[in-house]
This record gives C-alpha cells, sequence and structure tokens, in this order.
C-alpha cells in the first residue's frame, strides 16, 4: 500500500512512500520505476522532497527520517530522536530545516 506521494519541484520524478518500508522514484514521464530505496524497518508514511530537489525525506513507522540524494538515491542520514512514528515531514522553504533538525549543524559526506 502506498502511503504518500510527492513530485520533485521540477514535476519529473514522483516519489512514493510504501508499507513495505521503502520509498520508491518513479519517472513522470514513463511511469517507469527508477529506484528503490531501502532504509527504514518501517511503513514509509510520509516523502517529501526539499525546494531545490536535491534531498528526499521519507518518514516512516520506525521512528526515523531518512534523507536521501534524489540524483544518486544515497542515503545521506538517518534522523532519529523520535519515540513514535514519523507521519509527516517538511522542509523549510529554504531547505535547511527538515521536522526540528537543523540540518547546518550535521555533517553530510559527499565522498570527495
Amino acid at each position: 500500500m502506498i502511503s504518500s506521494v510527492a513530485f520533485s519541484p521540477d514535476g519529473r520524478m514522483l516519489a512514493s512512500g510504501s508499507h513495505d518500508d521503502t520509498t520508491r522514484l518513479w519517472d513522470v514521464q514513463t511511469g517507469a520505476l527508477l529506484e528503490t530505496l531501502v532504509g527504514h524497518t518501517g511503513n514509509v508514511y510520509t516523502v517529501v522532497y526539499s525546494p531545490d530537489g536535491s534531498t528526499i525525506a521519507s518518514g516512516s513507522w520506525d521512528g526515523t527520517v531518512c534523507l536521501w540524494d534524489s540524483q544518486t538515491s544515497e542515503l545521506l542520514e538517518t534522523l532519529r530522536g523520535h519515540t513514535r512514528n514519523v507521519a509527516s515531514a517538511a522542509f523549510s522553504p529554504d531547505g535547511g530545516t527538515v521536522l526540528l533538525w537543523d540540518l547546518t549543524k550535521i555533517q553530510l559526506q559527499n565522498g570527495d
């Protein structure tokens, strides 16, 4: 069962959150499945793109939010701290904050 869907800001991709603990990325024009993102241990109930489209946040019944690189599908960070389900997530308009975590204080590794 699909719980949540979100269009990328450019409208070319769609992210879906599912009860099989995954987030899937779809090509809007062709309907093709592009990638299955695995990182949660519970139903994924929310997915959202950052305003610039570079990051996808997925929230789960496992109490975590996963941040994904929307181009490479790499898991960038798993945000922990909730003691219950995460049913909704949102980025601030500048893309610097998701939920209550300040993303400027999280050091993401980019492989350089």
